[in-house]
């Protein structure tokens, strides 16, 4: 294996050389095709190498090229952690694949994960994928966070699982008596606790299964067309939808991303990742990332909350990671810990490539304060880089394997992706066709044929800009997405997601987040989850310096539609049963508004706490 090519004669990692070696990255290119109408398609010129059958044969392949390799790890005590080799994955996963082909499942139901990540969910997930058995990993919040377990009995209705899968029955056992209690007959599989739910499996007993023939005929039956997993959409747009991903969808993204970063092949990655398989940027990006390259995934039991992230960075220390992937609360929770520690900053940063953020766009200041933390303990910047897709492509769609100067740039498209530009209420409304499209939405007909347009384009929902008019190849802006986007009552169109990232970087560091208010109004405001720096203020103090950050944001020029004119701080933070917040940290716009019509109320009303720019 050749060594890291872009390492210094001092071992650290040299990022203008990376970006120079073409046998590192790919350099970048794209055409682009006008169209009379006012829109146009890009597209990248390289053809996309032909993917693999089934996620499973890269499980197959490490286990034979490097069994002796480190997979995946798992903290199993304070001081100690479980791993896993190749070659001891794939013999488990056979046995339980095999334990699973036993049970004799119905045909075509998923099976469903309710618990968080863990080498048990992991090793379940990669049995289903390896016989071609449908799973899905449903958020823990729906059966952990709260008491009312109303919406994870409705989801499982309609996922109709084959059997339903939980890490212990005290944290899950009454989401699933609830499940059972509302009609749902379905088999049930512990890790822990198994006895304690009435006719329950033990994860221990499958895994215990000797491994038969059957696993690989099961194994060589699956096409690229079969249905891998179901994934369900955050519903921060409406209810949540069941997106079908098939083999091909994901093998496929994972060769887009691989002709772009050619590092890959001549880097093992090592991920370090809390970043829930309930979603696709932690359930397909981030693991499939590791499984089609053999690297090695560190399961975080961390989390970008007060109290978790602190685990999270414990974790980072010990494996020091040489890809970084984060959602950019994540970022601004873990910076302040590794501004403190510089002894763990230089161990975090000793080996990585590269800071991945998406989710959510990243404020510039949070952009700016890596870069100056990145400088100060190796002394060089670090590449700062993101992509941008959904759950309905697998995910990725754009990447930038490029210098990025600032936040907000989402790279060119992938190969094997078509990309088109459609005017829409005064912006370039975002579509997508492509091998990683899905095909749609499972049972769900009518939702299916309302999410593509005529020429088969998936409608993302996501509006975008160039660059560069001229050269393409420099990238596409994010501007937002159509739906968030209102007017105000004088006809001035208000682009919400943009302007939430000016206002959070202006605000900062007294902004942990905004959510943008003003439909229907003659004015915008914000709504502020203020940051640990602003709770231990004053409010007067805090005011104080709101104010200011809004009369600079002011003086920088703009119209109505670019400067919040109300600010109102709110006093507790984003809740996560109310749905304000998801499992991946950011924020849910719609959701905060709802719940919390009274204090939009306030904030225009004028009342105690609210900050005005007069």
């Amino acid at each position: 294996m050749r060594p890291m090519g872009c390492l210094s004669s001092g071992g650290r990692l040299s990022v203008q050389r990376a970006f120079d070696d073409p046998i590192d990255l790919r350099p970048p290119a794209t055409v682009c095709e006008r169209r009379a109408d006012g829109s146009f398609v890009l597209r990248s010129p390289h053809a996309l190498p032909e993917p693999v059958r089934c996620v499973g044969q890269w499980l197959e392949d490490w286990a034979q090229r490097t069994p002796d390799a480190v997979a995946f790890a798992e903290r199993a005590s304070a001081d100690s952690w479980h791993e896993l080799t190749w070659a001891q994955a794939r013999q488990q996963v056979g046995r339980l694949a095999q334990g699973l082909l036993d049970l004799d499942l119905p045909a075509g139901d998923p099976v469903v994960v309710l618990s968080d990540n863990s080498l048990h969910h992991l090793l379940l997930m990669l049995a289903c994928l390896q016989v071609g058995r449908a799973v899905c990993t449903v958020s823990s919040a729906y059966s952990r966070l709260t008491h009312d377990h109303g919406k994870v009995t409705q989801i499982l209705k309609t996922l109709k699982p084959a059997l339903v899968y939980a890490d212990n029955a005290q944290v899950y056992g009454p989401a699933i008596r609830a499940a059972q209690a509302a009609g749902l007959n379905m088999p049930v599989m512990l890790s822990r606790g198994a006895a304690e739910v009435p006719g329950a499996l033990a994860f221990e007993s499958l895994a215990a299964t000797p491994e038969t023939p059957a696993v690989m005929r099961a194994f060589e039956r699956i096409t690229p067309d079969t249905v891998a997993k179901y994934l369900l959409t955050s519903g921060s747009t409406g209810s949540p939808k069941v997106v079908i991903n098939t083999h091909r969808m994901l093998c496929a993204n994972q060769e887009m991303l691989a002709s772009a970063w050619r590092f890959l092949a001549h880097e093992k990655p090592v991920v370090v990742d809390w970043l829930p398989w309930s979603h696709t940027f932690g359930g397909n990006h981030n693991l499939h990332i590791v499984m089609r390259n053999g690297g090695t995934l560190v399961i975080d039991e961390g989390r970008p909350a007060p109290g978790l992230v602190e685990k999270s960075l414990a974790n980072l220390v010990k494996w020091q990671p040489t890809l970084y992937f984060n959602v950019p609360r994540g970022l601004d929770l873990i910076l302040p810990l590794l501004e403190a520690n510089p002894q763990a900053a230089r161990a975090f940063f000793s080996r990585l490539r590269m800071v991945f953020y998406a989710g959510a766009g990243m404020p510039q200041a949070t952009w700016d304060r890596l870069q100056a933390l990145s400088r100060q303990v190796r002394g060089q910047e670090v590449w700062l880089t993101t992509s941008w897709g959904a759950t309905e492509t697998a995910p990725a769609i754009t990447l930038a394997h490029f210098r990025l100067e600032r936040a907000g740039n989402i790279g060119i498209p992938l190969p094997g992706v078509d990309l088109k530009f459609v005017p829409n209420g005064g912006k370039l409304e975002m579509r997508v066709r492509g091998i990683n499209v899905f095909p749609g939405y499972r049972n769900a007909p009518e939702l299916t044929a309302q999410a593509f347009d005529e020429e088969g384009y998936y409608c993302i929902g996501d509006a975008g800009m160039l660059v560069d008019e001229a050269h393409p190849e420099k990238g596409i802006i994010f501007n937002g997405r159509v739906a968030e986007d209102f007017k105000l009552t004088t006809g001035t169109w208000v682009s919400v997601g943009t302007l939430r990232l000016k206002l959070v970087s202006a605000l900062s560091p007294w902004a942990q987040d905004a959510v943008i208010t003003g439909h229907d109004r003659d004015e915008v405001g914000a709504l502020i989850f203020p940051s640990a720096q602003a709770a231990a203020l004053p409010p007067a103090a805090l005011q104080g310096h709101l104010k200011a950050a809004l009369q600079a944001l002011k003086a920088e020029g703009g119209g109505s539609s670019q400067v919040p004119m109300r600010l109102l701080v709110l006093a507790d933070p984003p809740s996560a049963d109310g749905g304000e917040i998801t499992d991946k940290g950011y924020i849910n716009q719609r959701a905060v508004l709802t719940r919390r019509a009274e204090q939009v109320l306030a904030l225009y009303a004028g009342g105690p706490g609210v900050v005005t720019l007069t």
